[in-house]
């Protein structure tokens, strides 16, 4: 049943991607597309809300991690998972460029794994290579169809300056990742006995279409929304009622949106903060990026947990 599903989103996902692949073409580089102000806000709204929520379950989650190691005290699990994203904000402005890469490699594989493991259950050595070279796709396509936009979003992260060098001097490096990637799709269609293989198949294709006529903000943010999350948030709706998915969907609502607010509010006073250092457009893309990493680590942390635990 939850295949099926996941078959309607990925048919909808493809479809509101024509839409806006019409929409591109009929009014080109028109300032709606364009628009250095109205474009970042928008995408942090969209990952404001529906793009965080699908993390803010990680609060109920906790609940099976703790009755694993037997603790009582839920306080403990949300005093954790903030150290860490502090943590992991501290380490950025200490070590940008290290924390980056980590970021990209973690957060690569996290949704090379995400968005496999519904269709394909393995968990060979080769398989969490493969998934780490099929996630980057959403790292090397935008390198590969906008380089100089995207080493613009590295700079403002605070890459360093020789790196953004060595990229620019080996551009091979991203063609060749970006064929990996391909050939980790179809590693994943080929271990799959060609099931299902169409999910995979519009995935890539999905992706590829939006970094090429999207800048990389506009396509991560469709991604990470509309493809990425959502796939994320019927897994949990399923999850919360097995027998009726809407209903599940309602449940989730309502259990995710009080830690979004919270975490939408805390991005919205970062931006506030940082507002005095930097320009707007800077301020969005490192208060998205950053932010972002300073939930994935912990996420991916208790996602690994539950999981080695409940094996």
């Amino acid at each position: 049943m939850i295949k099926k599903t996941y078959g309607k989103h990925i048919f909808y996902f493809s479809a509101l991607t024509i839409v806006l692949l019409i929409f591109a073409i009929i009014f080109g580089s028109n300032q709606i597309l364009t628009n250095e102000l109205i474009t970042p806000i928008v995408c942090l709204f969209l990952i404001l809300s529906v793009g965080i929520s699908h993390g803010a379950m990680d609060n109920y989650k906790a609940n099976k991690l703790l009755l694993i190691y037997k603790i009582n005290n839920k306080s403990i699990f949300f005093i954790i998972y903030i150290l860490i994203s502090i943590f992991v904000i501290l380490f950025w402005n200490l070590y940008s460029s290290l924390t980056l890469l980590f970021f990209l490699l973690f957060a690569s594989y996290h949704f090379g794994r995400e968005d496999t493991s519904f269709l394909h259950g393995g968990n060979s050595n080769l398989d969490q290579l493969l998934y780490l070279i099929k996630g980057s796709m959403i790292v090397f396509s935008p390198l590969f169809f906008h380089f100089d936009e995207t080493l613009k979003i590295f700079e403002t992260l605070l890459l360093r300056k020789e790196i953004l060098i060595f990229l620019k001097d080996e551009h091979w490096i991203i063609n060749i990742f970006l064929c990996l990637n391909i050939v980790g799709y179809f590693y994943f269609v080929y271990k799959n006995k060609l099931k299902d293989f169409e999910i995979l198949f519009l995935d890539m294709l999905n992706i590829l279409i939006l970094n090429y006529v999207f800048t990389p903000l506009i396509a991560f943010t469709i991604y990470f929304c509309f493809l990425h999350s959502i796939r994320h948030i019927i897994s949990i709706s399923y999850e919360l009622n097995p027998s009726n998915f809407l209903d599940g969907v309602k449940a989730f609502i309502k259990k995710a949106l009080p830690l979004t607010i919270v975490t939408a509010v805390l991005y919205l006073l970062a931006i506030v903060f940082l507002s005095n250092s930097y320009g707007l457009n800077d301020v969005i893309i490192k208060v998205i990026f950053i932010g972002l990493a300073s939930l994935t680590f912990p996420h991916i942390l208790l996602e690994y947990l539950i999981e080695k635990n409940e094996k």
